[in-house]
């Protein structure tokens, strides 16, 4: 690191003789701001990663960190893509270059990695769960610890949140939630007078003396409830004066703000205050996303998680700076989200009764140019998933055909949605899973991993994994068409070139043979769409060695015609199947128990992921690291030739 940082290694070395935050004035705080800001734009233009949100709460952090004592206190970030300046500021510093590489900082909290970092997130709404549970924990313990939940305004769409808030408020303990309020007012107070008195009901000497009084006036003998009852109504009353609703107070938290999320002074002021309220308390604070990076703060929404970008000189980069390329629009079908937002689209011109909808992931999940085509047909519900996949069936059950486009990482939230809701009354929706399989750069809790084993058992649910863009056309148009509930996956990633390839239509349950002449070759390889450049590698290879292999594409993981699935399996040396998901419950071991209750002698291969939790890393290195890449897959079958005196159901991993 240089010398634009100086202060960060200044922190860094408290240890060494270095001063520590506290000590910091006004003036130096400021600086620190800029010092973590200019790192976290340097950082992730060239590694990726989210932008805006972390820019957005840096004097929020810095705030936190002056006055809470980390790592007795803890602070937990709601879905925790805005943690890079919580990391730097917790001894990583030195380390941030490696942001979201392999073996280097993730880009969300991990308890592995720093004492600082208090729980595990990478999903929305489940801050004040845990910070609650923790304050509990501490109480049982009798430890002198608070818990803080730094939670953003559109995390509240999600159930857990409001459970967890009434939980809260029954327990009474004193929990602190920092509103990070970057986007949408929720019920703001009007004016400076009601942020003064917000402020104002936060010092001590008035929490002391409402003690006091509310105790006194309940003692009065004969009319101590009555009185009591009609100064809470009176308070209630003067507030009404001068705040909208505030449901927060309505659940018995107390309240501040709105505050100013880029004044350290403010900032500091009100959290020194509310340390020791005692209470639960809500902080309102208002921060701009994209604070101190003109291009974020005009479109945070395309910063929001980027690819690495060009930097401008005066960010420490040699430029030129190209805003187009973290902003770019959908007008090329490069990658399979793209793809799938020009088949939606076409899907809507066919027919009127296709709806879409997302779980605030409309750009995510390619979804602009059917928002722009069928405006009254598009659905955002917000971080409310279990919400966007009943309501899905709800139109399914009066007749339209909605397509709910989730990430696989999130569909795990509305596991029983689909299960009771959709799947018990065969309803047909449309789910596009995205991002299916291994995710660069997010780690263990937004690996697609899990969407084949937990969907596979419910019945009536319909799996599909697409291994060409056309192929995704045809099998969204042929899930349209039926009267049952249709998961189509694919891998963030770009498309497989197809010219000169001949993709056959979809025949329900059946899968397609990839290379002519070589259908009953001894070997058979089948997999799941997004691995086929690495299947196609795996046969290459063995022909090299002078070894044939079938290459067949599944297409269908549930669903699939057992009978026709038998016919390709029988009279091979070897049948392997390699799936982008982890092994318990996968399409592998489906198989394998096929093979065995068919009684066909054959031996089966299994290549998936294993069964544990995969860290950060580039989709190719992680691949590498599963044993699914083709040069691993190719490897372990060539050497497992020899060994097939094994009993029928041998299962081979790479």
């Amino acid at each position: 690191m240089d010398e634009d940082y100086a202060l960060l290694q200044e922190l860094e070395n408290t240890d060494g003789g270095g001063r520590a935050l506290r000590d910091l004035n006004g003036g130096e705080l400021k600086e620190l701001c800029g010092e973590i800001r200019r790192l976290i734009i340097k950082t992730v233009s060239a590694n990726g990663g989210h932008l805006s949100s972390n820019l957005g709460v840096v004097e929020l952090t810095v705030a936190l960190h002056k006055v809470f004592n980390l790592p007795k206190d803890k602070i937990v970030w709601d879905v925790g893509h805005q943690c890079y300046a919580h990391k730097i500021l917790s001894g990583r510093f030195k380390e941030f270059g490696s942001l979201r590489k392999s073996g280097g900082v993730a880009g969300f909290p991990r308890l592995r990695e720093s004492v600082c970092d208090a729980f595990d997130t990478g999903h929305a709404s489940t801050s004040i769960s845990a910070a609650l549970g923790m304050l509990a924990a501490a109480e049982l313990a009798k430890e002198d610890s608070l818990s803080v939940a730094v939670i953003g305004d559109g995390a509240l769409t999600g159930g857990l949140a409001y459970e967890a808030l009434s939980g809260a408020s029954h327990l009474g303990l004193p929990l602190i939630v920092a509103l990070n309020d970057n986007k949408m007012s929720i019920s703001r107070n009007v004016g400076g007078l009601s942020r003064h008195l917000s402020r104002l009901s936060m010092r001590p000497q008035y929490q002391t003396f409402r003690r006091t009084f509310d105790s006194a006036s309940q003692k009065i003998p004969f009319a101590g409830d009555v009185f009591f009852n009609f100064i809470q109504r009176l308070k209630r009353a003067v507030k009404a004066v001068f705040y909208h609703d505030n449901f927060f107070v309505d659940l018995g938290f107390e309240y501040v703000g709105p505050i100013d999320g880029h004044n350290i002074e403010e900032l500091t002021g009100v959290f020194n205050d509310v340390r020791n309220l005692r209470r639960p308390v809500v902080v309102h604070v208002v921060t701009r996303k994209g604070e101190g990076f003109p291009p974020a703060e005009k479109e945070p929404g395309a910063y929001h998680s980027v690819q690495p970008f060009f930097l401008p000189a005066e960010y420490g980069g040699s430029g030129p700076f190209v805003e187009e390329r973290a902003a770019a629009g959908e007008e090329v079908a490069e990658n399979w989200t793209q793809r799938f937002a020009c088949a939606l689209k076409e899907a809507g011109e066919r027919d009127e009764k296709v709806a879409a909808i997302t779980a605030a992931m409309e750009k995510g999940a390619g979804l602009g140019r059917f928002k722009a085509a069928f405006p009254s047909r598009f659905f955002d519900v917000g971080i409310a998933e279990a919400h966007a996949i009943t309501f899905s069936a709800a139109l399914a059950a009066s007749g339209f055909r909605p397509v709910a486009a989730i990430y696989s990482t999130f569909m795990q939230r509305a596991v029983d949605q689909v299960i009771h809701d959709v799947a018990v009354n065969s309803l047909p929706v449309v789910f596009a899973v995205d991002r299916a399989g291994f995710v660069s750069g997010d780690g263990e809790t937004h690996q697609g991993l899990f969407d084949i084993s937990l969907f596979r058992a419910a019945p009536s649910v319909i799996i599909l994994a697409p291994a060409y863009g056309s192929e995704l056309d045809m099998m969204l148009e042929w899930a349209l068409k039926q009267k049952r509930p249709c998961i189509i996956r694919y891998p963030k990633a770009d498309l497989p070139p197809e010219d000169g390839v001949f993709i056959p239509p979809i025949e329900e349950g059946r899968g397609v043979f990839l290379n002519p002449g070589c259908e009953r070759a001894e070997i058979c390889l089948a997999f799941t769409g997004g691995l086929l450049n690495e299947a196609q590698v795996a046969a290459e290879i063995l022909l090299k060695s002078g070894i044939s292999c079938a290459l067949y594409n599944l297409r269908f993981i549930s669903g699939v015609d057992e009978d026709y699935f038998t016919g390709v399996m029988k009279g091979r040396k070897l049948f392997a199947v390699a799936e982008e998901g982890v092994k318990s419950g996968g399409f592998g071991e489906f198989t394998a128990r096929l093979a065995v209750e068919k009684g066909l002698g054959v031996k089966i291969g299994l290549f998936s992921a294993e069964d544990k939790f995969y860290a950060q890393g580039d989709r190719d290195e992680l691949l590498r690291l599963a044993g699914l890449d083709g040069a691993s897959m190719a490897a372990s079958i060539l050497g497992a030739l020899d060994l097939f005196n094994s009993p029928v159901g041998y299962l081979l991993t790479g």
